[in-house]
């Protein structure tokens, strides 16, 4: 008969799988407060930043900056909406997530799709392409012709990717359609779109037009720029690994091909926790506000290396994926 220390060993998830709807089921009164304590603030500095272009343009860039961090937490709870984790109700996630995705610029069955493929395809070789950074393996790279070796290297450039990347992909990217989306999602990004020309015009009306395209673009620029950083930092760091298709395991590339990053306090509450991204890709049913403490009640969870931000800034000079080595390599490795 085995040991209760060796079932254990066998079981390294059996303390988690025992524990689970503690972290996964989601508290009203959280995520009110949640809902409270970030749309609130954010209206209130639109408000602020409005006034304050008659007072001081340092003080308007100040309350840009903090508004920006606003928006990246508005975007962690329509992220959690998309996934069904924030309330328990689906009419609550989609009227929350439908109405954040507005003032974020998103539209919410269209991220939901392309990021619940993500989800699932998450580190494997054979299914990239969806949600993700683009990677090449060392040998595509190498077997590609100059053009497209070119083309990667500019897109992988940190100028272009987080320069150019948060403009691209929410004034243009996300207001488009795609052969892929079905005719839910495409009415979808049709209302937004429509949302968004009834916010352009309303606050164009109150404030004006010019000082609201620029304060709008200049918050969602920064926010663009910290969201795509993270979204960079979950999956493109020193140690993370990538399967074919055949080897690919949900349960270790949660683990090992998701980032656990370590943030301030301040950072973290900004950022909705979603640094402990290894156990967001483990169970997405997991809201925002347990996930640290699911980190620290899990030794499971605790043995993944934490990305900080010296790795981070290491990580920007691997590009490729070497099969050979089983790591994230430079071009001239």
């Amino acid at each position: 008969m085995e040991t209760k220390e060796k079932k254990e060993q066998v079981n390294p998830w059996a303390d988690f799988y025992k524990n689970q709807e503690n972290y996964i089921t989601p508290s009203l009164k959280k995520s009110i407060w949640q809902v409270i304590n970030t749309f609130v603030p954010y209206v209130a500095l639109w408000v602020a930043m409005a006034y304050s272009l008659k007072v001081s343009y340092w003080l308007t860039a100040l309350l840009i900056v903090i508004a920006s961090g606003f928006l990246v937490r508005l975007f962690i709870i329509f992220h959690d909406c998309g996934h069904g984790s924030f309330f328990k109700s689906e009419k609550a996630n989609l009227i929350v997530g439908a109405f954040f995705g507005i003032l974020a610029f998103t539209p919410y069955y269209k991220w939901h799709n392309s990021h619940i493929k993500h989800h699932a395809t998450v580190g494997n070789l054979d299914k990239r392409g969806v949600g993700d950074v683009w990677t090449m393996t060392k040998e595509e790279y190498n077997k590609s012709s100059k053009k497209k070796r070119l083309f990667y290297k500019l897109y992988r450039l940190p100028i272009f990717m987080f320069g150019v990347g948060p403009l691209y992909v929410f004034l243009i990217q996300n207001r488009m359609t795609s052969d892929w989306m079905n005719e839910k999602e495409k009415r979808n990004v049709y209302f937004t779109n429509l949302m968004l020309v009834v916010l352009i015009v309303a606050m164009g009306l109150s404030i004006g037009f010019v000082p609201f395209i620029l304060l709008q673009i200049a918050v969602m620029y920064l926010a663009g720029i910290a969201g795509l950083w993270l979204f960079y930092l979950q999956h493109q760091y020193e140690d993370v690994t990538w399967y074919r298709n055949k080897d690919w395991n949900f349960r270790e590339v949660a683990l090992a091909g998701s980032s656990y990053v370590k943030f301030p306090k301040i950072l973290q509450w900004f950022s909705g926790n979603i640094g402990f991204h290894h156990i967001h890709h483990f169970n997405s049913r997991i809201p925002n506000y347990n996930l640290e403490k699911c980190h620290r009640e899990n030794d499971i969870f605790q043995q993944v290396k934490p990305v900080t931000f010296l790795i981070s800034m290491k990580s920007l000079k691997l590009r490729l994926w070497d099969e050979k080595l089983h790591k994230l390599v430079a071009y001239k490795h």
